[in-house]
């Protein structure tokens, strides 16, 4: 049986932010943030309103409901006095008065990538893929339903997402073939750490995966916190806080006698780090990478996003030991990748003609694992 991972950054659509430069797209999504942060707070006093009377200036809402990167909506009640002439006033005293947040406006992602997108999940041809930043459930089967019968690949008859913490459409899910059942799953989005706010970023979901041989393997696809706009003190102890939890989730899957568990996902960290290290030092998951038989393709790197290079390791297929005795190969798929111009660093498909047709930045880590017999 094959497994697999993969940050498909979105499906069919991705927050329109996004699509600006690395500074300029920081900016917007904390400043969306922040405003949102505001508008939760009880009581508005004046520097609360002025506070947001300039964010909504910065990001285009000030005098329209409809920025050019962010949406705000108001559901009941009344936030805000947008007079013909003279300024705008908050006229809401505290989150008791009105409904309604702020949100980013989405974009559709490129035909082209969507359809390398299809080719990459058809060629890899995993048992059990584990999804990374997908939409929603929907969106996903419908991604399996459609996009991958227009590449001539075979739609995953089970697929399932639990809608994570995440509010820009980034969530972790998983496809299994057919004899490949989902049985029973947690979701982990109510987890809360000492402040009181979420463990983790998307999910830490648990699934129960029957194969065809009557085993069953507990998958953990997740997603830790992003460098994204840079890898401040607060983002290193968030994907800290994310391993030490999924660490313990593993602990307890361990002390209940399951021995086939898999932990996978884009943990936003390399090897070496510090907020990894309760994960990978803390428990004895073996990294796929590490298996003698980890094949790089044509590039030697063991990168899994953007250039390969072995500093660009933030993707990991984790096993427990007994299913890493299994392994009969694994190893980095990059054809639906960007490779570079000066010299490409590997074969790509003949569609990916520009970056922007590039079916993501992340590469496909997986591993096959010998089944055991029927039961």
């Amino acid at each position: 049986m094959k497994i697999a991972t993969y940050n498909v950054e979105n499906l069919f659509d991705r927050a329109k932010a996004f699509n600006e430069d690395t500074e300029r797209s920081r900016r917007i999504v904390e400043q969306e943030a922040e405003l949102n942060a505001l508008f939760q707070q009880a009581v508005y006093t004046p520097s609360v309103k002025q506070r947001m009377l300039e964010l909504m200036e910065t990001l285009g809402i000030l005098r329209s409901d409809n920025g050019p990167y962010v949406l705000l909506r108001r559901v009941r009640g009344q936030l805000l006095r947008r007079p013909k002439s003279g300024p705008v006033a908050i006229v809401a005293d505290g989150r008791g008065d009105w409904v309604g947040w702020a949100e980013l406006k989405m974009a559709h992602v490129n035909e082209t990538a969507i359809m390398n997108t299809g080719r990459v999940i058809r060629d890899v041809d995993a048992d059990i893929l584990a999804v990374v930043e997908a939409e929603h459930r929907v969106a996903l089967k419908q991604f399996s339903d459609y996009v991958l019968s227009k590449v001539d690949g075979a739609p995953y008859p089970n697929v399932m997402l639990i809608d994570g913490n995440d509010d820009r459409g980034i969530d972790v899910g998983l496809m299994t073939k057919t004899g490949f059942n989902i049985g029973l799953m947690r979701s982990h989005i109510h987890d809360l750490d000492a402040a009181g706010n979420p463990v983790f970023s998307r999910d830490c979901s648990e699934y129960a995966v029957e194969t065809p041989g009557g085993e069953i393997i507990w998958v953990l696809p997740n997603h830790f916190k992003s460098k994204f706009g840079g890898n401040d003190a607060a983002s290193q102890r968030k994907r800290k806080a994310q391993a030490e939890r999924t660490a313990e989730i593993y602990h307890r899957l361990s002390g209940e006698g399951h021995t086939n568990v898999v932990i996978l996902g884009d943990l936003n960290d390399t090897p070496g780090s510090a907020a990894l290290h309760p994960l990978l030092s803390g428990t004895d998951l073996r990294d796929v990478s590490a298996h003698p038989a980890f094949d790089t393709g044509e590039f030697p790197g063991k990168g899994t996003f953007g250039l390969g290079n072995d500093s660009d390791k933030i993707d990991y297929l984790l096993l427990s030991p007994p299913l890493f005795r299994r392994v009969t190969a694994c190893g980095i798929f990059r054809k639906g990748a960007w490779p570079g111009s000066r010299p490409k660093r590997w074969s790509v498909y003949p569609e990916l003609e520009r970056q922007l047709h590039a079916a993501s930045d992340h590469h496909v880590l997986w591993c096959e694992i010998t089944p055991l017999p029927m039961l």
